[in-house]
């Protein structure tokens, strides 16, 4: 068990001068050190067996097979599945893998938009694994988690019924590393059944450890289809979602469309039909079932383009991938998520450099634990961010767009399951200058803030402040709750924070 409170903080700061937790100098989940224990196998000539994730039904959870189904898991390394078994064949690619018996398309639909972008890709999975040199059943995997990099050791046992994987499986049967990443964030989260439902914006900040925008579709921007084509050439990570049916099943809709479900944006195109077209791209991460309407691989309206972008666009395959307007992504999907490592899409200038800055911090019960504005006896006793901002100099200014500064707020999960976090309903409220004790809260109104309090993992503000100092406030909405949160700030101006 770690050592509570104080000694806590003195460790982690400790670590973050040493570089723990960086990209280059991950920290080791469960004390786990890949190299070593990679070692200890090969040199007594045994298979590695993960001790804190373990082959066995705990590690799968509760309630998501059925007792019978239970008892009919087998968990085999991927020899005892296939014939000459391969970490990676031919690439990576989001073709590569179908969904399981998990709810997680939020995860793989991330997935799906990771293999687009080597460079990111390789940060979460290490490539120089295989089946063959120096195997002994051991692999790793690394994600970004509330603000460190994280090494993930698993062993390659995994779970089948009747010799088959029973979660999410390669098309190409001796192909493994989706299998692989899955059970590695299985772990983190502390089972299969922890993966049971979510967002894409929580992978996806996982496989970056950038900051994500989500718009809702109902009120997106005008120029939302000018900021996903910004997103694409600026190497973001993209997902969306359908909204839900009648029921919590993934059920499918007449026009093909899953309901209540991750999808993955992997590419816009303007087209030409007599006048132009926005199209955007989408993939299924069941590696099947696809849009039946306009623009669809069978439609028609394919026919009334140039030979040069049917060939360019058009793939006639059952492989969950397919084209469709703008308007009707807008009308049958609820919101769109960017993920990236620096917001620069969102005004098309890639010459003013964003700064960022990451903060840890804590509301307590009794004492910085304040609730929302609603509460103005206490809410002043929120954890308080000094911000004093310049102005844009140079080429940056000329192209600068509405915004210039970015506050994220992420809530730190109280329990190793996922699916027994309990999240608090959490806000942004940022405050333009004076000095800040109960009665400046009461007599000013916060200059840009969150327009309601989310039971989310994280919420975002982005609004351009004027040079001149600010005072960020991060909160809950009732007083009195307990937990941990990350602020990030970025800012395309100097900016001096407290």
């Amino acid at each position: 068990m770690p050592p509570p409170g104080v000694c806590m903080s003195i460790m982690q700061e400790r670590h973050k001068k040493e570089g723990v937790g960086s990209l280059a100098n991950p920290e080791k989940h469960s004390n786990q050190d890949f190299q070593q224990l990679t070692q200890y196998c090969l040199a007594r000539g045994v298979r590695y067996i993960d001790e804190m994730f373990p082959p066995d039904h705990n590690s799968i959870g509760d309630g998501l097979l059925s007792p019978d189904d239970m008892g009919r898991v087998v968990w085999l390394r991927p020899a005892k599945m296939v014939q000459n078994p391969d970490f990676i064949l031919d690439g990576l690619s989001r073709f590569d893998f179908g969904q399981g018996m998990v709810g997680d398309c939020w995860f793989l639909a991330s997935i799906g938009a990771l293999t687009f972008q080597k460079h990111i890709l390789e940060q979460v999975v290490p490539l120089n694994q295989s089946f063959k040199e120096d195997y002994c059943g051991i692999f790793h995997f690394r994600f970004w988690r509330f603000g460190k990099w994280v090494d993930v050791v698993i062993d390659d046992k995994l779970p089948t019924v009747d010799g088959r994987l029973i979660f999410v499986h390669s098309k190409t049967p001796n192909e493994f590393w989706p299998a692989l990443l899955e059970k590695a964030y299985a772990k983190v989260c502390g089972s299969y059944a922890d993966m049971n439902l979510g967002t894409p914006a929580e992978a996806m900040m996982d496989f970056t450890g950038g900051v994500h925008i989500t718009f809702k579709l109902t009120d997106a921007p005008p120029n939302l289809w000018d900021l996903l084509f910004r997103a694409v050439q600026s190497k973001s990570l993209m997902g969306c979602n359908t909204p839900q049916g009648e029921t919590s099943a993934n059920t499918v809709a007449p026009n093909g469309l899953v309901r209540g479900h991750a999808y993955t944006v992997t590419g816009v195109k303007q087209v030409l039909q007599g006048r132009p077209v926005n199209l955007i791209r989408l993939f299924n991460p069941w590696g099947r079932g696809e849009w039946k309407g306009g623009w669809s691989d069978k439609s028609s309206m394919w026919q009334t383009v140039s030979p040069d972008d049917r060939k360019m666009c058009l793939s006639v395959k059952e492989d969950g991938e397919f084209w469709m307007t703008m308007e009707d992504f807008c009308r049958h999907f609820t919101d769109v998520t960017i993920c990236c490592m620096c917001p620069d899409f969102l005004d098309g200038n890639s010459k003013g450099l964003w700064t960022h800055s990451l903060h840890d911090g804590r509301w307590v019960a009794g004492t910085t634990a304040g609730g929302c504005m609603n509460f103005p006896d206490s809410f002043w006793t929120n954890p308080q961010y000094r911000v004093k901002i310049g102005g844009l100099s140079g080429v940056c200014s000329e192209t600068q767009g509405d915004n210039n500064m970015l506050v994220s707020l992420m809530q730190k999960p109280d329990k190793r399951n996922r699916r027994l976090v309990k999240s608090l309903h959490i806000g942004i409220n940022i405050f333009e200058s004076g000095k800040f004790p109960a009665s400046f809260f009461n007599n000013n109104v916060p200059v840009a803030q969150t327009k309601n309090y989310l039971n989310a993992r994280t919420v975002v503000v982005f609004s351009r402040l004027k040079p001149g100092e600010y005072l960020i406030v991060p909160s809950a909405f009732n007083p009195n709750e307990t937990a941990s949160f990350i602020l990030s700030i970025l800012s395309k101006v100097e900016a001096h924070i407290q």
